[in-house]
C-alpha cells in the first residue's frame, strides 16, 4: 500500500479483530516491509492506540484494552452508555439493527478496560429491558463471545443441545451470526462433521476462544441469511404460517422483520409466512396490524384468532 493514510486505517482495523498478529503475517497482509510496519505502529501509538509487541522470531503486535477509547476519546461514563445501548439494541430494541449492534459491540467490548465491563455486567444483571420479543433469552456473554470470534477468525469449542438429542461438545470455525426468527444463529464450519453448520445461541453453552485462528472458507450462496433460510426449511417446525393481509408491506415488515417472509400480491395485499412453534406470535401481529386479513394455513390458526376475538369482544360488553 503506498498510500500511509490508508495503510494505517487498515493495520488498525487488522488490529482490532484479532487478540494477536505475528509480524510476518500482518506485514504480509499490509504488503510492507517489517521496519515499515513497526513505523506505522509507533504512529498508531502516538495517536493513543495501545499497541503491545513481542519481539523474537515469532514476535508480533496486539492491541490492548486501554484507558481511552481513541480516537473518539470517550469518557467512561459515555463508553458504558454506548455498550449498554447496542446490548438492547442486539436483543431487538431497534428493528433491524440486531446483527449490526452485535458487530459493534464486539468492537466496544474488546477495548473496554476491565472497571468498565464489570460496571456494564452489573448494569445488565439488575435492569429488564421494556423490549417486546418473545424469543428466548440469550447470554451477553455468549452473544459477544461467538461474536468476538467470528470477527477473530477464531475457533470455537461450546457444548450445543439439539432439538432433539442429547448435550454434545462441538468445535467449530465461527463464520456469521444472524438474526432471524426471533432466534439469533451461529453459522460456522463444523471440524468434527466436515460440512456447514448453524446453531441456535439459545442452546449453546460454555463457548471458548481456543486461541486458533483460521483462514475463512466461503460459505455456499455467499449470503448468510439466504443460507440460513434454505437450512430452516427443511427443519419441520410445528406451524407453517400463511395470512393473506391487506395492507403494504413496508408496514408488515417494519413490525415483523425478519421474523416472516412477506410477500406482495398483484391483486393488491400481501402474503405473509411464518414458519413457527407458537400461534400466540402470528395472532399478536395480526391484531396489531389492525388489517382486514384471511387466514390461509393452519387450521389451527383460525380457530385461535377466532378464540382470542371472542376473548377481547367479551372484554369490551
Amino acid at each position: 500500500m503506498a498510500n500511509t493514510s490508508a495503510r494505517m486505517l487498515r493495520l488498525l482495523s487488522l488490529l482490532q479483530t484479532h487478540r494477536y498478529w505475528p509480524g510476518s503475517e500482518l506485514a504480509e497482509r499490509l504488503e510492507v516491509s517489517a521496519r515499515t510496519l513497526r513505523r506505522d505502529v509507533d504512529r498508531l501509538r502516538e495517536l493513543g492506540y495501545p499497541v503491545d509487541a513481542s519481539r523474537g522470531v515469532a514476535g508480533g503486535y496486539q492491541l490492548q484494552a486501554g484507558a481511552a477509547m481513541p480516537p473518539l476519546l470517550l469518557d467512561d461514563e459515555e463508553a458504558v452508555a454506548i455498550a449498554v445501548g447496542l446490548r438492547s439494541a442486539a436483543a431487538g430494541a431497534v428493528a433491524g439493527f440486531e446483527e449490526t449492534s452485535v458487530r459493534a459491540l464486539a468492537k466496544v467490548i474488546q477495548l473496554l478496560p476491565p472497571r468498565l465491563r464489570r460496571r456494564i455486567d452489573a448494569l445488565q444483571a439488575v435492569t429488564a429491558p421494556g423490549v417486546f420479543g418473545g424469543g428466548p433469552v440469550l447470554d451477553a456473554f455468549t452473544l459477544t463471545t461467538c461474536a468476538m470470534a467470528c470477527r477473530g477468525e477464531e475457533r470455537l469449542r461450546f457444548d450445543y443441545t439439539p432439538r432433539q438429542g442429547e448435550s454434545a461438545r462441538r468445535h467449530v470455525e465461527p463464520h456469521r451470526l444472524v438474526s432471524l426468527g426471533r432466534r439469533w444463529y451461529l453459522i460456522a464450519w463444523d471440524l468434527d462433521r466436515g460440512d456447514w453448520r448453524s446453531f441456535r445461541l439459545d442452546r449453546l453453552t460454555g463457548p471458548q476462544p481456543t486461541g486458533a485462528r483460521f483462514r475463512p472458507r466461503e460459505l455456499p450462496g455467499g449470503d448468510p441469511v439466504r443460507w440460513l433460510r434454505s437450512r430452516m426449511r427443511t427443519i419441520p417446525n410445528r406451524y407453517a404460517v400463511s395470512v393473506v393481509v391487506q395492507t403494504d408491506v413496508a408496514t408488515i415488515r417494519g413490525f415483523v422483520g425478519n421474523w416472516g417472509e412477506v410477500e406482495e400480491l398483484p391483486e393488491g395485499g400481501c402474503r405473509l409466512r411464518m414458519n413457527i412453534d407458537d400461534l400466540g406470535w402470528p395472532v399478536m401481529v395480526l391484531g396489531v396490524l389492525n388489517a382486514p386479513f384471511t387466514v390461509e394455513s393452519p387450521d389451527e390458526l383460525r380457530e385461535r384468532v377466532r378464540r382470542a376475538g371472542e376473548t377481547l369482544l367479551r372484554g369490551a360488553a
